[in-house]
């Protein structure tokens, strides 16, 4: 049985707005009264900005812990639904332009396989097994954290829209990530330890208002994704993108702490997806992805979307925190405080100067 105070206990409160879109999502949700800003209005915000992913990780939120002083019943607000359309349209509008289309599912999966020869300087995992510091491994905890927390969530949304081989082995999967049956090996609670072990706080949804919109779009895409049904394809691609990709970045990861002194729960996290990962990535290729190919052929196009969909945002984030960490700077909107972790936890003073409003 596990002792570990549980992340998710209570809700979180609302974040801070980021402009006009969100602001009236937070103001309606604070009123308890529909939105009232014009889709028009919607339609013309930066689909990869700080206002528009944020309005829609806050409406997104709502199917998952909530917010504290808002009510459940607002989870289905049809004003907020068509709202939330919009900003969905938007969204997937830009990835399609921003995605070239493939069609080969099985050489897409090829492709994720194929480690680099050499360090190109693009990666987050190989800059920090190289040369990250302990405050930039903090700053990834607290990005990720955002779905770390509720890891597996968005992807079991798409069980019941599966059938036959696709289900059972999706099943297998989940059942891992949600603990084998043992609360103390949720994956979720073994990030939150990670982050204890950094001295960060493993509150759900704490770092919301320090997290960038890149970061926000790499969660806002599982949501996407999972709440439709029409996505069950592209869900299907960003689970085995993630899988495929999960065991040589957690290696590194787990290599990054133990270089820098990290805890030795924050090193089990990433251990433990070594593992586990490298079975789970040909479980998802041939029964997950090679299940749902043989029964619906016809969604191979969305699954090379949500693959590639899904490179496509980690990219934008990586590059957003190299290029911050490069110069010393954080990469995050609000920088960690020195309280949380102490000494250990300190951020040199260019990344305080640095910091982005």
């Amino acid at each position: 049985m596990s002792l570990r105070p549980e992340s998710r206990r209570r809700s979180p409160g609302l974040p801070a707005p980021r402009g006009e879109l969100s602001d009236d999502v937070l103001a309606a949700l604070q009123r308890n009264e529909p939105s009232c800003l014009p889709p028009a209005q919607a339609r013309q915000a930066d689909p990869y900005g700080e206002d528009l992913q944020l309005a829609l990780y806050v409406l997104y939120e709502l199917h998952y812990q909530g917010f504290k002083g808002v009510g459940d019943d607002r989870e289905w607000d049809p004003g907020l639904l068509a709202l939330r359309q919009v900003l969905e349209q938007r969204f997937l509008a830009a990835l399609r332009t921003d995605v070239p289309p493939h069609d080969d599912a099985e050489q897409a999966l090829d492709a994720l396989q194929l480690e680099p020869v050499g360090y190109d300087g693009s990666s987050v995992s190989h800059y920090l097994q190289r040369e990250g510091e302990l405050w930039q491994l903090r700053e990834y905890a607290a990005l990720r954290s955002l779905y770390h927390l509720k890891e597996a969530d968005p992807h079991a949304w798409v069980i019941p829209r599966l059938h036959g081989r696709a289900k059972a082995a999706m099943v297998a999967i989940e059942f891992d990530e949600f603990g084998a049956g043992r609360s103390e090996e949720i994956h979720a609670g073994l990030f939150a330890d990670l982050m204890a072990d950094l001295g960060l706080e493993t509150a759900y949804g704490h770092y919301l208002d320090a997290a960038p919109a890149q970061a926000l779009a790499t969660v806002n895409l599982m949501s996407l994704f999972g709440l439709h049904r029409a996505h069950r394809g592209a869900l299907v691609g960003h689970f085995a993108a993630v899988e495929v990709t999960s065991p040589p970045g957690s290696r590194r990861l787990a290599a990054a702490l133990r270089r820098t002194g990290a805890g030795p729960a924050a090193q089990r996290f990433y251990d433990e997806h070594v593992e586990a990962d490298a079975v789970h990535e040909q479980v998802v290729r041939r029964d997950v992805v090679g299940g749902l190919l043989a029964a619906e052929p016809a969604l191979e196009s969305d699954v090379t979307f949500g693959l590639h969909a899904t490179g496509f945002l980690e990219d934008r984030l990586g590059a957003r925190l190299l290029e911050s960490w490069r110069r010393g700077q954080s990469a995050l909107r609000s920088p960690l405080a020195g309280a949380e972790g102490g000494a250990a936890g300190e951020v040199p003073q260019t990344a305080k100067e640095g910091a982005r409003p």
